[in-house]
């Protein structure tokens, strides 16, 4: 899995440099300010890296789900521009455009040490689509080329797969240290006992992450939305809980792979022995926990059996790769599932904590405990590809070390 890096690049002093960034950024809604700076942080190592030497930054990204490749003035990369020129702590140019006369004469321009941010990718229709075209109209704007955006590595866009294969290429600091984290977890190599929480709202996003891991594992461990798939193939009572009736089967296929696994080795799937529920998302003044979940209720946490059943079961542990919040955490009361467990995982000095991106990821910095684990990934869906064992298209387009 190793990939060359940035010193294998050579002297980069005076050369053009497109680094692909992951800059797909919240935005708070319905204005033009960020919310969560974290992806453009975690870019800074790279980028200061390649500017101390002397390099010219053509920075490349995109931002939310333009349409087919429509320019939405909502999705503009501007913003992510102004924020990095404030954390590098100097002027960020900004192209308009992403291969016309703006983007051409910006990275013509720029001087040893200066940044040029293109406008965002996927207005070009065929950044998403993968086009070889236009990976070669983007190839002229630079010498060399740095892959840094690992939260966009499996998927085969233009700027990460085709225009790899057309510059002399690296990896940036941040994908040789995602791979480096995550690898142990692919490979069945992490410190024992090892065990995953996984929570999350859909059970069809984990499935193939689960059928991969459960072999490899000590025990997972459920929360959040998908456990009611779980929960209702074992016939259990979920009131109006959210589920997906297409998944009952393969639910119960992999419980029943879970049970075997258990059997021989000790090694279990464990799920969620108390809730707390309400009428709905909104019935934020009338909850309550339960074991047993009413049928015009929903469950939309964890209840705290459930957190000292997990707690007591993690304290032996020495690796844990957690993917997903345990409950609605985003509306309080329903939050101190993950907040709880969260914590308990950050502060566990013997656990080595690796959190695979998205909410969770959202979780751990809503908390500040970000420091206190081993590592945030800044991909959640490309975290759980690679730790499944799924080769991501961005960096296998990359040479090897």
């Amino acid at each position: 899995m190793a990939k060359r890096g940035i010193e294998a690049l050579g002297d980069v002093r005076g050369k053009r440099v497109f680094v692909r960034v992951d800059f797909n950024v919240p935005m708070k809604e319905g204005t033009s300010e960020i919310s969560d700076d974290y992806r453009i942080v975690s870019s800074l190592p790279t980028l200061r890296r390649l500017l101390d030497k002397g390099a010219r930054l053509v920075i490349g990204s995109h931002l939310g789900r333009p349409e087919g490749g429509k320019v939405e003035p909502e999705f503009s990369m501007k913003p992510a521009a102004d924020r990095l020129g404030q954390l590098l702590g100097k002027p960020v140019k900004f192209a308009g455009d992403v291969i016309g006369e703006g983007a051409k004469k910006g990275a013509a321009g720029l001087k040893d040490g200066e940044v040029l941010v293109l406008e965002n990718l996927r207005f070009e229709k065929g950044e998403k689509k993968g086009s070889a075209d236009l990976a070669k109209a983007l190839a002229p704007l630079a010498e060399l080329y740095v892959n840094d955006a690992f939260g966009v590595s499996h998927r085969g866009d233009a700027s990460v797969t085709h225009l790899a294969r057309l510059l002399p290429a690296a990896a940036g600091d941040l994908v040789k240290k995602e791979v480096d984290k995550l690898t142990p977890l692919r490979d069945g190599t992490a410190p024992r006992p090892y065990v995953v929480v996984m929570g999350g709202g859909k059970l069809a996003d984990k499935i193939p992450v689960l059928e991969a891991l459960i072999p490899k594992v000590d025990s997972v461990f459920i929360g959040g939305g998908m456990a009611y798939t779980f929960l209702k193939a074992m016939g259990k009572e979920i009131g109006k809980s959210r589920f997906e009736p297409d998944l009952l089967e393969t639910a119960m296929k992999i419980l029943e792979v879970a049970r075997e696994r258990s059997r021989e080795t000790g090694r279990e799937l464990v799920l969620p022995r108390d809730h707390v529920v309400a009428a709905s998302p909104d019935d934020i003044k009338r909850y309550a926990v339960v074991e047993s979940i009413p049928r015009d209720c929903m469950a939309l946490d964890i209840g705290p059996l459930t957190i000292a059943d997990y707690t007591r079961k993690l304290e032996h542990v020495k690796t844990v790769f957690w993917n997903g919040p345990l409950g609605m955490f985003e509306k309080k009361p329903f939050h101190l599932g993950t907040h709880y467990i969260g914590s308990f995982l950050a502060y566990s000095q013997d656990i080595r904590t690796v959190v695979g991106g998205g909410d969770s990821a959202a979780a751990t910095r809503e908390l500040g405990v970000e420091a206190q684990m081993d590592w945030v990934s800044t991909g959640g869906g490309a975290s759980l590809e690679f730790v499944q064992g799924e080769d991501l298209p961005g960096i296998a387009a990359l040479p090897d070390a």
